[in-house]
């Protein structure tokens, strides 16, 4: 049974950091692309950043570079997502995504809520 199990989420002020983990069981993990994503209310789920299965090359998009830093721990079968500098717009679920090309798998984890406020 695939398992993607995020962790780290809470209420933190403007300005300040979190560290988003991500648990992965029952794939081989080292094989996976793994990204973060996040949806607000009433908005569209969007990609933040993701890792690379081999090279660990990374990618984010434009509003979180800069602030935040993805990164892997195949040992750990985890990906984490430090968080720093954070908006209130930075406001949402925060969700883990796994990926394989060949053959083609991707899997979700349930989702983290990150609440940024003052």
């Amino acid at each position: 049974q695939v398992q993607l199990v995020e962790s780290g989420g809470g209420l933190v002020q403007p300005g300040g950091s979190l560290r988003l983990s991500c648990a992965a069981s029952g794939i081989t993990f080292s094989s996976y692309h793994m990204s973060w994503y996040r949806q607000a209310p009433g908005k569209e789920r969007e990609l933040v950043a993701g890792i690379t299965s081999v090279s660990s090359s990374t990618n984010y998009v434009e509003s979180v570079k800069g602030r935040f830093t993805i990164s892997r721990d195949n040992a750990k079968n985890t990906v984490y997502l430090q968080m720093n500098s954070l908006k209130p717009e930075d406001t949402a679920v925060y969700y883990c995504k796994g990926r394989r090309d060949s053959p083609r798998r991707e899997y979700w984890g349930q989702g983290t809520q990150v609440t940024v406020s003052s």
